[in-house]
């Protein structure tokens, strides 16, 4: 097999910071702690960051030997055991950035995390605390009157609150990029690994590659798309001073993964929320877009379908599907001064060559290709001009540009008002957004990491024939993306990204052979997971921006919500416009801190004393851009060259030198997935395993009666859903006596799953059923009038279950049957070759059968055993001897192995 590509792991995942008087020493190792990396920060600097990393690999020996040298120099005196020269501060898992304000700097420690999804072997990890360490030492400190609030102010930021990390993936791309970089061509990775690079002297870089011939692995690692980093102006200062393992790139947004069980074959989905750094902060300050095309509210969705039984990426199957919310690409506001729930729309600026637009959709031509779908839903006819404005405005820019664009590459404009159509009884909202989803995904495709399968060729489904996107070799690329929109794209952008997602999600399971047709029906326990997947996302990123839960729901469009649904609806009403008056102001703020877009300077107006920052966001307010676009070549000119493949996938000069390639042995734990996951060096339990915790659609939404249809695509009643059989007491005594008496049934429920049921439930509720399902036998808890119909719902009908009632007499007509097959059998089973006479003596209705196979004995009374070759009982002997404590002797390719792997990992 020739060298192949896989992602690098850092070897930076657990650290320790040591403190010295003088000095904090970061001392980093991979995960197996087999090799060290050390990072030095002086104390002494009062305002300067001074970080020095010698870029060795130590060994775990060499390590213990460099802290007891520093611990045994740093002691006041020479030789006295009693004090210690060298503390350990604290333990942590990745390094967030350093910042400074007026004082000295500070460094962001990563010091819990959760695991929250896994790709390919690649886990993604979500921060659940952090710890702010001041660097100067306190006798060189220079104290300011306001650092204590810029901290307070820069602490507002809750980096526990949906902010990941992945040692090995690439959060800020999507998967279509990741997997497009590791099946470039090896002739190219091959000529990147030439080139001098910076890491270039590291003593494990090239070591006996030459010598080994093919055993070398290519291992890729990407810049990262800064848009949607979140600590990157918090790197920046030590981002050339440092090793790359250094570098732990967060995003924000939101993450989950969900498990879907198809008969025993488990299937992950994955929802990632990727929200933009750029023109970030809360609903009311931040509309509209800025100077440089980066719009508010901007978060890329994307959906990730894989098969768990194979987690590579290379033999596995892999299908993502991607789409943008954002905030409509103008110069435009609201003023909340007024304290009005509404406010009223502002343009700001006139923009009649629709550069801000222009800027934007550039963006999104580089990243995403074409077509650029814009689905509009803000509203289109009211009484008092309003969204409408925004209409206008946005079909005005859209045609100007698409003037100038080649036909096939143009921006499609969906206009939809979806309020409109919810307050109609006569329009079913879902159903029309169904028929926009369709015509969505057949335009961008969806990206596959296989082709197409035989069956899909043979039988192939007539909408799959009419699929976009670009086909090749290895499967299919999306081309385009949907861009969606209402005015502060949570609520109605939610619920028509979450049809779109469905609409996708039956053609990626169409696309990996696991359903017949590209179809997938509500009330389903597929669709179940996924819409709720997509409600936590929803509430998530509404959170996030908006200051509270989504108000609508998939299941307020359905006309489906509980009369409970509107008052809680109310609440979260009440609860946006709470923080959007008193708190928004407080966040943005901190926003602007966190992301570097305000730099405390002495002697100028601090943060709180800005009126407005207009001027930050808005780069030209305080200086002349250096180049202006032409009004009618709005493009950039190697983006639309390559149209409709996105321009950042595209292998090309510009883009190959934004990899990072290098060789490893095929046994380097930097490139070794397989050690990464399973972590064979490490005791674990099934009660950890995290593909045991996460939901699962047999657990969770599958009905717990016996004789259900176990497939997650067969539609199901409202109340027959896992979930729903808890929703009150009287359902949760009955799921009880179903586990109890029924012994195929799944095991009860976790605690997460009843602490989500209604509010109704008490703790004492939850205490009667623990102790009633610690009985052996079933309690009866129901009067006796309820007894028949406990029963009849616990105890299916027979002919519902077997399809056939034995109380019942048997007809003759099955009693044939049935005889003749078992004199059938009997005969079949003492049948002997030589003999053929007892073939005339069978009795009348027996039916002669003549075997026809090369197999004569393989039949469903006895099997020809396999032949087992040479070898494999030898290997089998040699196992028995190794177990009576009778070696081997080891062959030369044995021998050469164990030296190549002592060397890699020892040496």
């Amino acid at each position: 097999m020739p060298a192949a590509a896989a992602p690098i792991i850092s070897s930076v995942q657990k650290l320790v910071l040591y403190e010295t008087r003088a000095r904090y020493f970061l001392v980093g190792s991979n995960h197996a702690e087999t090799k060290y990396r050390v990072l030095k920060i002086d104390r002494t600097e009062p305002k300067d960051l001074v970080v020095i990393d010698d870029r060795h690999v130590y060994t775990q020996q060499e390590v213990r030997e460099l802290l007891g040298r520093l611990d045994l120099g740093n002691r006041t005196k020479m030789g006295q055991k009693g004090s210690s020269g060298l503390f350990r501060a604290v333990s942590a898992f990745g390094v967030v950035g350093f910042v400074r304000f007026l004082e000295g700097y500070y460094i962001v420690l990563i010091t819990k995390r959760r695991k929250m999804a896994d790709i390919g072997g690649h886990a993604i990890y979500k921060i659940e605390d952090t710890n702010m360490i001041y660097i100067p030492n306190d006798s060189v400190r220079i104290t300011h009157p306001d650092e204590a609030r810029y901290l307070r102010i820069f602490q507002n930021v809750d980096l526990s609150s949906n902010f990941y990390f992945s040692y090995s993936y690439d959060l800020s791309h999507s998967l279509q990029y990741n997997l497009t970089v590791l099946r470039m061509p090896l002739e190219m990775l091959k000529s990147e690994t030439t080139q001098p690079r910076q890491e270039s002297f590291d003593i494990f870089e090239d070591e006996g590659l030459i010598t080994q011939g093919g055993s070398g692995v290519f291992g890729i690692s990407s810049e990262p798309y800064m848009k949607y980093v979140w600590n990157g102006e918090l790197l920046d200062i030590i981002k050339n001073a440092v090793h790359r393992d250094w570098l732990l790139y967060i995003i924000h947004g939101f993450c989950g993964q969900s498990k879907l069980l198809i008969y025993g074959r488990p299937v992950y989905v994955t929802l990632i929320a990727r929200r933009s750094s750029k023109f970030a902060g809360t609903r009311f300050l931040k509309r509209g877009a800025n100077c440089e095309g980066d719009v508010a509210n901007e978060v890329e969705t994307e959906q990730i379908l894989c098969d768990a039984s194979v987690m590579s990426f290379t033999a596995g199957s892999y299908s993502s599907y991607v789409q943008v919310r954002g905030s409509v690409p103008l110069y435009w506001s609201q003023d909340i001064s007024t304290m009005m729930p509404k406010p009223p729309i502002t343009l700001d600026q006139a923009d009649p060559f629709a550069h801000v637009a222009a800027l934007h959709f550039d963006q999104m031509l580089q990243r995403f290709g074409s077509p650029i779908i814009i689905l509009n839903l803000v509203k289109e006819r009211e009484k008092r001009k309003h969204e409408r404005i925004l209409s206008e405005e946005l079909v005005a820019a859209v045609t100007y540009l698409n003037q100038f664009l080649p036909p096939e590459h143009m921006i499609i404009y969906i206009p939809w008002d979806m309020a409109k159509y919810t307050k109609s009884k006569l329009c079913n909202v879902l159903d029309r957004l169904n028929v926009i989803a369709e015509s969505v995904v057949k335009k961008t495709g969806f990206f596959v990491n296989r082709p197409d399968s035989y069956c899909s060729i043979l039988r192939p489904d007539e909408k799959w024939n009419e699929l976009g996107g670009c086909v090749i070799r290895a499967g299919r690329l999306q081309t385009g993306v949907l861009r969606t929109n209402c005015v502060d794209c949570l609520d109605r952008t939610n619920t028509a990204q979450f049809m779109v997602g469905k609409c996708a999600l039956a053609y990626q399971l169409y696309s990996l052979g696991l359903i017949d047709k590209p179809n997938l029906q509500f009330d389903t326990d597929a669709v179940r997971l996924f819409e709720e997947l997509y409600e936590d996302h929803g509430d998530t990123l509404s959170l996030q921006y908006g200051g509270s839960q989504l108000v609508h729901r998939v299941k307020t469009y359905r006309k489906i919500a509980p009369w409970t649904q509107h008052s809680k609806d109310i609440m979260q009403t009440l609860s946006r416009y709470y923080s959007n008056a008193f708190s928004d102001a407080d966040r943005q703020d901190s926003i602007n801190l966190f992301l570097g877009v305000f730099h405390p300077t002495e002697g100028k107006p601090h943060l709180w004393e800005l009126p407005t920052d207009f001027y930050l966001h808005h780069k030209n307010t305080m200086r002349l851009l250096p180049t202006r676009r032409s009004y009618t070549y709005w493009w950039t000119p190697e983006v639309i060259k390559h149209l409709p493949l996105p321009y950042d996938e595209v292998i090309c000069a510009a883009n190959l030198k934004k990899l990072i390639v290098k060789k490893f042995h095929r046994y380097e734990e930097e490139i070794d997935i397989h050690n990464e996951f399973f972590r064979p060096y490490e005791l674990s339990s099934f009660d950890d395993t995290f593909c045991l915790a996460m939901t699962s659609s047999a657990r969770d939404f599958m009905p717990k009666t016996i004789g259900i249809d176990p497939s997650p695509f067969t539609v199901r009643k409202p109340d027959e859903t896992g979930k729903s059989v808890l929703g009150n007491k009287s359902n949760r005594e009955e799921a009880v006596l179903q586990r109890k008496t029924a012994a195929s049934a799944p095991p009860p429920p976790s605690e997460e799953a009843v602490s989500s049921s209604s509010e109704d439930d008490s703790g004492t509720d939850r205490e009667e059923e623990g102790s009633v399902s610690q009985r052996s036998t079933p309690v009866k808890m129901t009067d006796a009038g309820d007894s028949a119909k406990v029963t009849e719902n616990v105890v299916q009908p027979m002919k519902e279950v077997y399809g056939i009632n034995l109380s019942d007499g048997l007809s003759e007509e099955d009693l044939s049957i049935y005889s003749r097959f078992v004199q059938l059998g009997q005969r079949r089973h003492k049948q002997d070759r030589s003999s053929q006479q007892l073939c005339s003596r069978c009795p009348d209705g027996v039916i002669k059968l003549t075997p026809i196979s090369a197999f004569s004995q393989d039949n469903i009374y006895e099997v020809q055993p396999p032949r087992v070759d040479r070898r494999s009982t030898e290997i089998f002997q040699a196992h028995i001897q190794a177990s009576q404590g009778i070696m081997q002797p080891l062959g030369k390719e044995d021998t050469a192995m164990y030296r190549e792997y002592i060397r890699n990992r020892y040496l």
